[in-house]
């Protein structure tokens, strides 16, 4: 790739690469998208759980890689058969929560590394991309399953923020106000699996984390109400990776390095930002 003489030639170049094109589109859609999704996880503090799935889905890339289909079809797969058997598992009380999601972790983990060494012909490279993320790879396919998921995901979120945030924070009194708690754990169980593996052609499966966490945490800083913290969300996980894919395209450094790099420094100027609105007032206390 050649130099760059301008820092808005990211945009410029928009209309001339298709590729270009598709990788802003999914930063749009997967900003929105995690912003929704990342609002619940961190609420419900299912962080820990995130990650689960997350290294659970590197089975099923393994195995479609050996199969020769689409990977994310393995991970997927792989994705939302954890998020529901640690959600049965924890309601049977089969098993702890935490030790389910490890023994998951590492089983999809090992899965992965078993079938990708089965493959003939595998090499390293193969799976950088959904290991660390490749966004200016986005797919056109893969640009319109975000775009019709992010859809589902806003949708939902307009018409049932109240039941989500009841269950989000604590499931018997969501109960009480007529919530089905168990349909509509196993629902969000499944879309959080569903946003995870959409999202990891966008950050990797190693950096995902950071996408569905840190906007929510900052957000946070600001606002209590859910609905705002959701809203607020979903616009600094958007602008942070548009900002982060343009910083990579004229830097020409990875994409998802950027993205992080770009949700730390929001998210410790928000941490600055809100510690001066406690001390200003404590301020003018002790001065009147």
């Amino acid at each position: 790739m050649q130099n760059k003489d301008t820092k808005l030639e990211f945009f410029l170049d928009i209309s001339q690469y298709q590729y270009l094109m598709n990788a802003l589109l999914a930063a749009i859609f997967s900003g929105i998208m995690c912003g929704i999704v990342g609002t619940y996880i961190v609420a419900r503090r299912m962080v820990f759980l995130c990650g689960g799935i997350t290294h659970s889905s590197f089975g099923g890339l393994g195995i479609a890689l050996y199969s020769g289909i689409n990977p994310l079809i393995g991970a997927l797969a792989f994705a939302v058969a954890s998020a529901l058997g640690i959600e049965w598992a924890s309601r049977k009380r089969v098993i702890r929560e935490d030790s389910a999601i490890g023994i998951i972790w590492s089983l999809g983990m090992a899965v992965g590394a078993l079938f990708m060494s089965l493959t003939p012909g595998y090499t390293s490279g193969d799976l950088t991309s959904y290991m660390f993320g490749s966004i200016i790879t986005v797919t056109n396919n893969e640009v319109v399953a975000l775009a019709i998921f992010t859809l589902i995901c806003v949708v939902g979120f307009a018409l049932w923020w109240r039941p989500i945030m009841f269950l989000a924070f604590d499931r018997e009194y969501a109960a009480s106000q007529g919530v089905a708690t168990k349909c509509a754990s196993y629902t969000l169980s499944a879309v959080v699996a569903i946003a995870i593996v959409l999202a990891i052609r966008i950050m990797g499966i190693v950096l995902l984390l950071s996408l569905f966490t840190m906007p929510s945490v900052a957000a946070n800083l600001f606002t209590k109400s859910y609905r705002n913290i959701t809203l607020w969300a979903s616009f600094i996980a958007t602008t942070s990776t548009i900002v982060g894919l343009v910083l990579s395209y004229n830097w020409e450094v990875p994409p998802g390095t950027c993205i992080i790099f770009t949700l730390s420094v929001v998210l410790f100027v928000s941490k600055i930002l809100s510690l001066r609105n406690i001390i200003t007032p404590l301020k003018n206390e002790n001065n009147s």
